[in-house]
Order: C-alpha cells, then sequence, then structure tokens
C-alpha cells in the first residue's frame, strides 16, 4: 500500500493561505492508493509581521515544519524565500497554488496540481 501525507497550510481550514508564516494551522491529509483515507486539523507556530525580524538570529522556520514532519507534501498559497527553502530542506514536496484545499487535493490526485514559483515572497 502506498501512504502519502498531505499538509495544507490554512487560516480558516478551507482555503489555502497566501501567507505561510502567518497561518495558525494545517490541515493533513493521508492518503493510501489515491484515496483520502483521514485528515486532521494540526496546530502551527506562526508569526506576525508586526513583531517580526527575519534577520534575528533567533528567527527559524524549522520549528513551523515540526507538525508536519509525517508528512510528504506541503500546499501552501504563498511563502517567503526562507520558509520554501527549509521546507524543501525538510524533504517535503512543496507545491504553491491558490484557492480552496480540497481543490487543490483533486487536483493533486488526478496529477494536475502544477506549483506556481511566482507565489514565493521576495524581498
Amino acid at each position: 500500500m502506498n501512504t502519502i501525507r498531505i499538509a495544507a497550510v490554512t487560516e480558516d481550514g478551507e482555503r489555502l493561505s497566501a501567507h505561510f508564516g502567518m497561518a495558525p494551522l494545517y490541515r493533513v491529509f493521508t492518503i493510501e492508493d489515491n484515496t483520502i483515507v483521514a485528515e486532521e486539523t494540526r496546530s502551527k507556530p506562526s508569526h506576525t509581521h508586526h513583531a517580526h525580524d527575519h534577520t534575528s538570529p533567533h528567527h527559524d522556520h524549522a520549528d513551523m515544519f515540526a507538525p508536519i514532519r509525517d508528512c510528504q507534501v506541503l500546499l501552501a498559497g504563498g511563502m517567503g524565500e526562507p520558509a520554501y527553502q527549509k521546507a524543501l530542506a525538510a524533504g517535503l514536496q512543496v507545491i504553491l497554488t491558490g484557492g480552496t484545499i480540497q481543490n487543490a487535493l483533486q487536483a493533486w490526485l488526478k496529477g494536475e496540481l502544477q506549483t506556481d514559483l511566482r507565489r514565493i515572497h521576495h524581498r
């Protein structure tokens, strides 16, 4: 049996978040043989840009990925370059796309979901 876990970053549980760092939740889907067999919501460490300094030595996106260590794919509406690079380094396949989580999942299951690298936020 082929099992894959897909994490979708979200603010409301329905739509992919355009701002990975600020979103408070992951929806995690377990897929076996191209069928969703389980789903759950997990808390995600988040930050706000008001008290946020990317140059701080204490700034680390790695802990944001801790709740999804068991996942292979990350769906997001957008994210900054540092978070994107850390997600790749964590072994995640990152797919940047917009819209609802369900639409993105259905496209992924059909093999039709493409990543849009223009959704990486550059400074």
